[in-house]
């Protein structure tokens, strides 16, 4: 617990120095010399002041050295042993009575006489002014030896990007600050050794305290109490330390957030190898196939953007799929292990809680300070309907923890051109301007701000460019919409804080371009695979009935505990893992209140903006007006055929309202939080209650899974399918029925699958479809397995076969038990002209017999 901040005293004087010392005998006496010098000379610049030493339990004479100055104004305070700079300077400071407060090492590398740019810095509004060896304008004298430089730099750029963002140099020990408020940074610091300097300034950089880096003159001085690995010793200090001070607050919304999804999970969670989730219909055969071929190809060494495993002998393009190689490959070590099934269970469990976990970080960090309201609107973002639908097995719009993070660096770009316009407070926050901490020259003098701007913005545009590289291979389709979310809450931000765009404009697109040139050589050569390599496509189109209906905005969806109607929600939906909108219309009204209410915050502005802009798009290129015939153009038409676009399910773009809705939320829980009404307060929190309630959702639907034939899992397979042949299910797997995938899974890929759920091309123009392009055999088989009729087949029909398994280069044929199994083996009988032999709990053609 922090000590109570302390007061400047009634007896203060203008300037304190205050100066470490351990085992100082040799260079105090000058430094001390040099000091109450020119503060004499200099006594109508700087008043009264008081020099401070802190002796950290020397044993040489270093304490004789002050008291036989014989000077009042020189105190000592001593410390009954070593402990560190920490301790002495918290001891020091303590001890002082200064209005103002500069700490300087006893060997002054960074002469006294600096004091004026730093001082010249706190009238200009800063709370500290740091001495800084790394922004332009220093100069270097006497260096240090190469090798300890080199560690010098190494370690403080760990520090700096581990603690304290933004500021360039945080251990030049020349720093001045307003004397209460370094009372009590230093009062509540905890560290002993070399690392207070950091944690200081990190009290600084949460309080919204504007340091400013200042440029001063510094030579290495021989004798330094520095060593190499004290850097080290520095970060491991600052890492135990934040480790202690993580908010109770923070873990527990971590947690509780991990308890929400492993809830969602928990029908699955514990036994995913027999447990099925039917709303996901063929998706999960589909996933953990990915999970399973991506760990092959890395422990065979093979392309890991491409596989023949399914669609042989054409195979897929994995990167045209949504393989997700930024998981399926850190996670192919547990694939190996456990299998697929416990992978793709475990990712989308972590994964949706870290998902969360990032949408409250970015609230907390931009929106609002509240952890309560925060958590909220993060569990809105996260768990809404449309997170909850594609919970079935697609992992791709679950697992969406880069996106808040990209939306917090690009709002840090945004930042590099806003410094100093504005903080955010529970009113009404500035959400463009990076409070706490957004770009690094918050922290900069006014002469620094410029060239400081240009250095942030090459960083996080740099930071971004690997950000949007990685969420390429995490997903092409929700970096898409982040896309469009962000143009359009940009948009309007915009039109309400020009002053803000104006500022911002140049240093976003400098940053873009940034990012543009880092991203493009990580993800060139994959995306030139995706878009024109082996088993490429030109677009996916989908059917007209893609976009939302205006009623599903409104609605509830099928998994809504209190009040989920799945006739009606899959009325109004494509199939249950695309129920993209059913936010209800409780929350639509309470949105709509926060709005009218809140309207005059600019954020409130744009994020309702942003809400309903998306609400309109996800309608598609046309929609109806509800009990009626009317059809209307919908806004999506402007975008429909334009590349990338034309691939969109565009009833997709209604997830953008989610994190808009659940900011919007937190902004007016925040709102709630701060009013002294209790009438209100009351009145708030039961209309968010009852907002809520219809959405909190129900744990998914798993049934036990099917039993897989010992045929495959006994190894039985083997012996009919020979090197560069295949085995051909029956009927052949598609997007109907993709069961045939996870018995390939369980023979260890073994063998290929003509056939297959992958996107892949059609025809001449490689139009996108679901699945290996139709051949007349894997068609007819397709209607026999779902009608139970068996056509005429004549010799027509088996030439076909025979040129149909030749492209196959099928060495056996298989068919399983099910649904109008003695169809299929009649079928098959008739078109191979002999019957199949049961092994292994199923039918099997072995085509190697002259047939």
């Amino acid at each position: 617990m922090s000590k109570p901040a302390r007061s400047t005293p009634s007896w203060a004087v203008d300037l304190s120095v205050v100066i470490p010392a351990f085992n100082e005998e040799q260079r105090l006496g000058p430094t001390l010399d040099a000091v109450t010098r020119y503060l004499r000379d200099n006594e109508g610049r700087w008043g009264e002041w008081e020099v401070v030493v802190a002796d950290d339990g020397s044993t040489d004479s270093t304490r004789e050295v002050v008291t036989g100055l014989g000077d009042p104004r020189v105190q000592l305070v001593t410390s009954p042993r070593n402990r560190g700079k920490g301790n002495a300077l918290r001891l020091g400071v303590a001890a002082s009575r200064g209005r103002r407060v500069l700490v300087t090492d006893a060997d002054l590398a960074v002469p006294i006489e600096e004091l004026e740019q730093l001082d010249k810095a706190i009238g200009e509004g800063n709370a500290a002014a740091v001495g800084s060896r790394s922004v332009p304008g220093a100069t270097i004298g006497d260096r240090q030896h190469p090798v300890r430089e080199l560690l010098g730099r190494a370690g403080n750029l760990l520090i700096r990007r581990t603690t304290v963002p933004g500021i360039r140099d945080t251990q030049c020990g020349f720093k001045l600050f307003e004397g209460e408020k370094a009372r009590e940074a230093f009062a509540a610091s905890r560290i002993n050794g070399w690392g207070i300097d950091v944690e200081v300034l990190r009290h600084f950089h949460r309080a919204d305290r504007q340091v400013a880096e200042v440029p001063v003159r510094w030579s290495h001085q021989p004798g330094s109490k520095l060593r190499n690995l004290d850097y080290v010793r520095v970060l491991a200090e600052l890492t135990r330390l934040r480790a202690r001070s993580l908010r109770p607050a923070d873990v527990f919304a971590v947690a509780l957030f991990l308890l929400m999804s492993t809830a969602l999970y928990s029908g699955r969670l514990f036994d995913p190898d027999h447990r099925y989730l039917p709303d996901s219909l063929q998706d999960q055969n589909q996933w953990e196939w990915f999970f399973d071929v991506t760990a092959h190809n890395l422990a065979h060494l093979h392309n890991p953007l491409f596989s023949d495993l399914q669609g042989f002998p054409d195979g897929v393009n994995l990167m045209a799929n949504t393989v997700m190689l930024g998981l399926t490959v850190p996670f192919a070590p547990l694939t190996l292990l456990a299998g697929p099934a416990v992978s793709l269970s475990v990712v989308m469990t972590l994964g949706l809680a870290a998902t969360a976990a990032a949408w409250y970080r970015l609230i907390v960090k931009r929106v609002v300070r509240r952890r309560s309201a925060a958590f909220v609107g993060a569990a809105l973002a996260a768990f809404a309907p449309p997170m909850v639908s594609h919970a079935n097995a697609h992992p791709n719009f679950v697992v969406l923890f880069m996106i808040p993070l990209i939306i917090d660096r690009a709002l840090r770009l945004c930042s590099a051109g806003c410094a100093g316009m504005g903080r955010r407070s529970s009113a009404g926050p500035s959400w463009l301007v990076a409070p706490r901490g957004g770009a690094a020259d918050r922290y900069s003098p006014a002469p620094l701000r410029g060239a400081l701007s240009r250095g942030s913005v090459v960083r996080d545009g740099a930071v971004l460019g690997v950000m949007v590289a990685y969420q390429v291979f995490l997903g092409e389709e929700p970096l898409l919409l982040t896309a469009i979310g962000l143009v359009l809450f940009a948009g309007a931000y915009g039109v309400v804080r020009r002053d803000v765009a104006r500022r911002a404009w140049r240093p976003l697109l400098r940053g873009l371009a940034i990012t543009a040139a880092v991203c493009l050589p990580l993800v060139a050569y994959p995306l030139v695979w995706q878009f024109a390599g082996p088993q490429s496509y030109a677009h996916m189109p989908h059917s007209a009935t893609s976009g939302n209906s205006p009623l599903a905005l409104l609605s509830f969806a099928e998994r809504s505990l209190v009040a989920g109607n799945a006739q009606r929600a899959n009325a109004l939906s494509p199939n249950p893992t695309e129920q993209n909108a059913f936010y209800g219309w409780p929350l639509v009204l309470l949105a709509f209140a926060i709005v009218v209410r809140l309207w005059e915050q600019a954020l409130v502005k744009a994020l309702a903006v942003t809400a309903v802009g998306a609400a309109l798009l996800s309608l598609g290129p046309e929609f109806r007006i509800p009990m009626t015939d009317k059809v209307y153009p919908g806004p999506w038409a402007l975008l429909a055929k334009l590349p990338l676009f034309e691939s969109v399910i565009e009833g997709r773009v209604a997830m953008i309202c989610a994190p808009a809705l659940g900011m919007l939320l937190a902004v007016a829980l925040d709102r709630l939080a701060a009013t002294r009404n209790t009438g209100t307060q009351y009145l708030g929190l039961l209309g968010v209650c009852l907002a809520l309630l219809p959405l909190v959702p129900a744990p998914l639907k798993t049934v036990e899974r099917p039993a897989t034939p010992a045929f495959f899992t006994d190894g039985a397979w083997q012996p009919y399918v020979r090197r560069g042949e295949s085995l051909v299910t029956v009927p052949l797997p598609d997007a109907g029925d993709a069961e045939a995938l996870h018995w390939q899974q369980q023979a260890g890929l073994g063998f290929r699958l003509p056939g297959g759920y992958f996107n892949g091309p059609y025809g001449d123009d490689r139009i996108g479809i679901y699945g290996a392009s139709p051949r007349y055999t894997s068609d007819l088989l397709r209607d026999v397995a779902d009608t139970g009729v068996v056509p005429k087949l004549d010799a027509t029909w088996q030439a076909q076969a025979r040129r149909d398994l030749t492209y196959w280069k099928a060495g056996a044929l298989v068919v399983s038990p099910g649904p109008h199994e003695e169809a299929l083996r009649r079928a098959v009988t008739e078109l191979v002209g002999r019957p199949g032999k049961w092994v292994d709990g199923v039918w099997v053609w072995d085509l190697h017999d002259g047939s």
